[in-house]
């Protein structure tokens, strides 16, 4: 069942239906969901793992389909709506198959790997001449469609860094899993800078940053970070050395690339106004074009969140950060109270979320991420996180247990026991 999860992450990361028409005239993508389905559901291994985050993605799933039942353009949002829910089946088998240490650490080390070979096949037909002229720019995109967009390709890659600290720590796979481990971080890199997505490479710098500060050798860190930067700048071609440095100087680039930078604040703007029209549901989930007007999305998190889903998204969704934030005090909590142990990729999973997290809610200022599988998906991971952690700590109060209980040992020879 582990297996056929990660092929899914496969199918719905790399998306070979939409490199290949073919397939995608098969219907490939769902025949093979329904086959996980069926699978799953002769399975014997299901449990369901008790958190309060599944009310807080089943509340945000109420308001979603509310809003999208309550919006003008119903139709234009269908496709939207029957992906998004997508992923929460696949979210909700995830929790519901996955419940031990192994199968946690398969499917973690199972992503990042899809996530590598997405890498990895997007540069190679980058490299055949695929990519996008866009802010007079070339840009590296996707290898697919629905999340190839530059923006999107670069905050996909961000959000799998995190991962990469985690699995070096626990000492995955030895040495060969820490060079695979450099080879994901090099690839990774390589390709969020040629997208030239400025957000990106903000949120690259956000987390390299925190997990240098948080290292304990991080001056070190420090000055190879404040060498290679440099380096690496140069290293690329002058039209993507403008379109960066238009992050602290506006004036380097094209006009449009100051319009884009204040689309980001418009967005947000909007996204009051259109929450201001309709207070409890918005516009609709993904209607964010026809209600308004523009040729682009909301380009901002926040303002999406108002201006599709109302009240009832801003409620919803700030459970949803609840619950992460109540999840990773729980399992902070539990980690103090055990033992430590080498090479534990269960203690660092719950580190590696927060942190993705964190630079979700961070690149939401300059992208709509509402709808990323990323929220459901990590979810997945911390919870499942939690409950192994919560299962390791009642092992541990059993053993303490057992232990206080054994009979004291017999008396050396010629001794006597004297009560009173």
């Amino acid at each position: 069942m582990h297996l056929l999860l990660i092929g899914y992450m496969f199918l719905f990361i790399d998306r070979p239906f939409e490199v290949w028409p073919w397939l995608g005239d098969l219907r490939f993508e769902r025949v093979y969901m329904l086959c996980t389905m069926g699978v799953w559901m002769i399975h014997s291994g299901k449990r369901w793992l008790p958190n309060p985050q599944h009310f807080a993605y089943a509340g945000l799933a109420l308001a979603v389909l509310t809003c999208w039942v309550l919006s003008p353009w119903m139709d234009r949002s269908q496709p939207l709506v029957e992906d998004w829910f997508k992923i929460l089946v696949f979210y909700f088998l995830l929790v519901t198959t996955v419940h031990d240490e192994k199968g946690l650490k398969r499917m973690v080390v199972g992503f990042v790997f899809v996530m590598g070979l997405y890498l990895a096949h997007s540069l190679k037909e980058y490299m055949g001449g695929r990519y996008t002229h866009r802010m007079g720019i070339s840009r590296m995109i996707g290898v697919d469609s629905t999340h190839g967009d530059p923006n999107s390709f670069g905050a996909s890659i961000v959000y799998s860094l995190p991962f990469l600290p985690a699995l070096w720590r626990s000492g995955w796979a030895g040495r060969r899993g820490q060079l695979l481990i450099v080879a994901y971080a090099g690839l990774a890199v390589l390709c969020l800078l040629l997208t030239g997505s400025r957000g990106s490479l903000l949120g690259l710098l956000l987390c390299s940053m925190i997990l240098i500060l948080g290292h304990r050798k991080r001056f070190l860190w420090i000055i190879l970070f404040a060498a290679a930067a440099p380096l690496a700048f140069v290293a690329l071609p002058d039209s993507l050395q403008n379109r960066f440095e238009t992050i602290v100087n506006p004036e380097v680039g094209p006009a449009n690339a100051k319009e884009s930078g204040e689309g980001r604040i418009e967005g947000f703007l909007i996204g009051i106004e259109l929450w201001g029209r309709s207070p409890l549901s918005g516009v609709g989930p993904g209607a964010w074009r026809p209600a308004t007007g523009s040729a682009i999305e909301a380009h901002n998190l926040y303002g999406q969140i108002m201006g599709e889903l109302g009240s009832l998204g801003v409620l919803t969704f700030g459970g949803v950060i609840a619950g992460f934030g109540w999840n990773l005090y729980r399992c902070r909590a539990i980690r103090k109270q055990l033992e430590p142990r080498p090479n534990d990729l269960l203690t660092e999973i719950p580190s590696a979320v927060g942190l993705s997290v964190f630079l979700l809610l961070f690149l939401g200022n300059f992208g709509h991420n509402l709808f990323r599988f990323t929220w459901l998906w990590y979810g997945g991971f911390l919870i499942i996180a939690r409950h192994c952690l919560e299962l390791r700590l009642a092992e541990n109060d059993e053993s303490a247990a057992v232990e206080s209980e054994e009979p004291a040992g017999e008396l050396p020879e010629g001794w006597v026991y004297h009560a009173g």
